[in-house]
Parts: C-alpha cells; sequence; structure tokens
C-alpha cells in the first residue's frame, strides 16, 4: 500500500491514498496524481489546491466508492457541479445530472403554507428640533409575521430572490436569515410616521421589499398579492379546500398546492 497523501483544498485538509486520487485516470485529479500534471505545496509540503473545501469531501467520497452520497438537506448542488467540472471526474458529472433530474422530479409536486400574524404596538424615540434640543415621541408601529413552509426548497429560493429585507441602509435576501430550506420565518415592520431613518437601525426594525417592482411592503394585502403573484407564477394554484375562506380572505392563512 502506497503512503497517505495530504491534500490542502481551499485551506482543508484531507488524507487519502494515491490510488484512490488516480481512481479516475482521464480525470484532473488522475493527471496531477500520476505526474502528468505539476502539483503545488503549502508551507507544509502538502499538495495545494486552490478550490473550495467544503466541498471536496463529495468528491474525495466518489473517488473512493464510485457513488454519490448527498445529504438529504444538501443545498449546495450548483457549486459541487462546478468543482466536479474542475476537477473533469466525468462519471461524477453524469451522477450529479441524475441527481438533479431527480430533485426536479420531486420538486413538481409541492405544497405551500402561509400563517400570518398581526399587531400594533407604540415605538418611543427623540426628535433632533435643533442643535442640541431633542424631545420625546411615540407612534403606532405595524408589526408583521409571516410564518412559510413550502416542501419545494426551490420555491422558498425564488421567493428569496424577489422579497429582502431593509435594514442599515442595505437590502438583505429573507433566505439569508433562514437555517431551514423549507422554512421561512418574517418578521418586519410598516414605516412609522415621524419616525426618523437611523431609529429603524437603532431599534433593529426592518422593513420588507419586493424587487425588481421597488415596493415597499406596508400591509398584508401587499404582501398576499406579491407572494401570490411569485407563486402562481411558479405554478402554484389556491388550495380550495383549505384553509376556510374566511381565514383566507382576513389574510390568516394562505395555502397553495402544485401539480405537474
Amino acid at each position: 500500500m502506497s503512503d497517505p497523501i495530504t491534500l490542502n483544498v481551499g485551506g482543508k485538509l484531507y488524507t487519502t491514498s494515491l490510488a484512490t486520487l488516480t481512481s479516475f485516470p482521464d480525470s484532473m485529479l488522475g493527471a496531477m496524481f500520476s505526474g502528468k500534471m505539476p502539483t503545488k505545496r503549502d508551507s507544509q509540503g502538502n499538495c495545494f489546491i486552490d478550490r473550495d473545501g467544503k466541498v471536496f469531501r463529495y468528491i474525495l467520497n466518489f473517488l473512493r466508492t464510485s457513488h454519490l452520497d448527498l445529504p438529504e438537506d444538501f443545498q449546495e448542488m450548483g457549486l459541487l457541479r462546478r468543482e466536479a467540472d474542475f476537477y473533469q471526474v466525468q462519471p461524477l458529472i453524469e451522477a450529479l445530472q441524475e441527481k438533479e433530474v431527480e430533485l426536479s422530479k420531486a420538486e413538481k409536486n409541492a405544497m405551500l403554507n402561509i400563517t400570518l400574524k398581526q399587531r400594533v404596538q407604540t415605538v418611543h424615540f427623540t426628535v433632533r428640533e435643533a442643535p442640541q434640543i431633542y424631545s420625546l415621541s411615540s407612534s403606532s408601529m405595524e408589526v408583521f409575521n409571516a410564518n412559510i413552509f413550502s416542501t419545494s426548497c426551490l420555491f422558498l429560493k425564488l421567493l428569496g430572490s424577489k422579497l429582502f429585507y431593509c435594514s442599515n441602509g442595505n437590502l438583505s435576501s429573507i433566505t439569508s436569515h433562514s437555517q431551514d430550506p423549507n422554512h421561512l420565518t418574517l418578521d418586519w415592520v410598516a414605516n412609522v410616521e415621524g419616525l426618523p431613518e437611523e431609529e429603524y437601525t437603532k431599534q433593529n426594525l426592518k422593513r420588507l421589499w419586493v424587487v425588481p417592482a421597488n415596493k415597499q411592503i406596508n400591509s398584508f394585502q401587499v404582501f398576499v398579492e406579491e407572494v401570490l403573484k411569485i407563486a402562481l407564477s411558479d405554478g402554484f394554484c389556491i388550495d380550495s379546500s383549505h384553509p376556510h375562506a374566511l381565514d383566507f380572505m382576513n389574510n390568516k392563512i394562505i395555502r397553495l398546492i402544485r401539480y405537474r
């Protein structure tokens, strides 16, 4: 048996064998470790590859077993496909294509459920009336909460490309605040009359925008209209059997389904 080989892939270390790295001779790794291509070394003498270190584990496991093993909640298929293209492991590229077809079929039928809550609370803030002269003021503020669940991770990604939080003068996708690929919880406020812009940042009050329309969402009616536009364009339709029509009209519960 050959001695173990340690790779430094984008700063992450992996230890494997020469036989594993050359298991697909026509790949870039096969060429690198058969002497057909030069290799770089880091300061510790490890072979260095300037690529993504996190997803390399899946590539290395494929070299070991010739089988694609991914966790059920794997969310970096695009990155893994690009890395497989770089390393030119053709059987892995084909396995990824088959996996994407499988995921696409599973995504065709989907359910979307949204529960909405709204409350009014008082916000206190200071107003600068003149240099070194401030007064305390308060105003009513509408606070919105939306719990969104969908069996389609791809739809929630689509939603995340349309809806953005506005905080500290910057826009950030709603999905950047989520850890669960099937679930989103949104909390935002409507514009508050008389509230200085800096107070939104100071009090961590997020507003919600829809792009590319660049429209601020100041009511549940607008939120529902925008979400329905996005969902209907993606093949969803309203589930007439649930929820109760009164709940739907009152913007409390929205349930949509998709059959393809």
